[in-house]
């Protein structure tokens, strides 16, 4: 069995209040089971927060991107063994605000995934198409290549990473893929990535809300979600989870 995990993406929100009250509601209510987990991806700033107020509990912690670098002259940067030291477990990899605010290339988030795994971290590697790829019928192609870029840096250690198909167009804008669709995706993704795919989580990241999280869950190759506005307010997010 792969098991079950969703993830929350704060991006960039967050207060120590609000933090507080949020992360408190998550650890009363969050029901686990076995196979199954959350985690929340959290600013650089609220790691030590987030490691305050879920250590000891069933709910992980972790970054929403890690540099390539491990040290040196990289202002700003924050390398895979600083998140580390925050008992942190996973990090963000490529998100699609990553890849278009801030032009990272495929090859850049194939490093950072490999920086991740060598700093102790599971790096989630997030796919996705734009409307104007999707709509020209290049879904594949685009999911393929961007995989394929981390397939070829990381070699075996492929099987160590969660990968999280996420269609830039259905991201914060309220529409998301019809189940079918996603699934579609998820399973192209899971045979590209052969046996060591078998047992891989694959998430569906999208406007995800409790209304429609059991219809995406339900799908053969879809293993949870990268949740990001939803995951904000914790009886949303709970919801989901329970899905």
């Amino acid at each position: 069995m792969r098991g079950r995990l969703v993830v929350g993406n704060w991006k960039l929100n967050g207060g120590l209040r609000q933090n507080d009250a949020l992360l408190s509601a998550l650890r009363s209510d969050w029901q686990a089971r076995e196979g199954r987990r959350m985690a929340v991806c959290v600013p650089f700033p609220y790691l030590w927060q987030a490691q305050a107020a879920l250590t000891g509990s069933s709910i992980g912690w972790g970054a929403q991107d890690v540099s390539e670098h491990e040290s040196g002259a990289y202002t700003g940067e924050v390398s895979a063994t600083m998140i580390a030291e925050f008992a942190a477990t996973i990090v963000l990899v490529g998100h699609s605000e990553r890849r278009t605010l801030h032009g990272e290339s495929d090859a850049m988030v194939a490093d950072k995934a490999l920086a991740a795994l060598s700093g102790g971290l599971t790096p989630v590697v997030c796919l996705g198409e734009t409307l104007a790829e999707r709509d020209a019928g290049q879904t594949a192609a685009v999911v393929t290549r961007q995989l394929d870029a981390v397939r070829a840096r990381l070699g075996e250690r492929i099987d160590a990473v969660v990968v999280a198909y996420e269609p830039v167009w259905a991201i914060g804008t309220g529409r998301n893929a019809a189940p079918n669709e996603a699934q579609e995706v998820h399973a192209l993704l899971r045979k590209r990535l052969g046996a060591a795919g078998q047992e891989m989580l694959l998430l569906y990241g999208g406007s995800v809300k409790a209304a429609n999280a059991s219809a995406l869950f339900a799908m053969p190759d879809i293993d949870g979600g990268l949740i990001g506005g939803a995951s904000l307010k914790a009886e949303e997010f709970l919801a989901i989870a329970a899905a």
